[in-house]
């Protein structure tokens, strides 16, 4: 199990978790939802899942261009210590679990599983053909927000919108500093 919790960089889970919690408790404080443990619960479940899903599947997809970068060249897939096969089936198993988690929660979260998995999977693929790939990785994490109300209220509202413009334009920022230490291959090889 740990070289899975490798693969996503598990520990770094951390720091995507508040964007969710801001978003749960906005609906707790703001709507006539009271608290619930299941519902938090259920919920940070999704969170993990979803990134589990979209750390492993960036990792699959990305194996050979990391194989070639001398930064990248050590993580998981192109190492060896785990194979292309095992993050794939990884990134099913956590997506699965993912969509099975938000059908525990409400209608509107079963629903729009699909949509959130798009976005995060997604991104993956972005890299490749647009420079606004890095506004779609703030995209993903600025799903927290807004998917964790959703728990707990089971509505939109525009309160969990305006935080996920700030987590969008947050995240997008700090990735597009990452990214300026992989310019000069980035360039080489044709990626955005």
């Amino acid at each position: 199990m740990n070289k899975y919790f490798s693969l996503v960089l598990f520990a770094h889970t951390v720091f995507a978790m508040p964007f969710a919690i801001i978003g749960f408790f906005l609906a707790v404080t703001t709507t006539t939802h009271e608290f619930n443990w299941l519902k938090l619960f259920l919920m940070l479940l999704c969170m993990v899942f979803a990134r589990n899903a979209a750390m492993a599947f960036n990792r699959y997809l990305d194996r050979d261009i990391d194989a070639q970068n001398p930064r990248t060249a050590i993580r998981d897939i192109p190492s060896g210590r785990i194979s292309s096969n095992e993050a794939l089936i990884f990134t099913i198993a956590n997506s699965l679990l993912f969509i099975l988690t938000t059908l525990l929660i409400n209608k509107l979260c079963f629903y729009l599983s699909p949509v959130a998995l798009a976005v995060v999977l997604g991104y993956s693929y972005t890299k490749r053909f647009t420079p606004l790939c890095h506004l779609i990785l703030g995209l993903g994490l600025a799903l927290a927000p807004i998917g964790a109300y959703l728990v707990v209220a089971g509505e939109f509202a525009m309160l969990p919108i305006y935080f996920s413009l700030a987590v969008l334009c947050w995240v997008s920022g700090f990735d597009i500093i990452y990214a300026l230490q992989d310019e000069e291959f980035d360039r080489q090889n044709n990626l955005n």
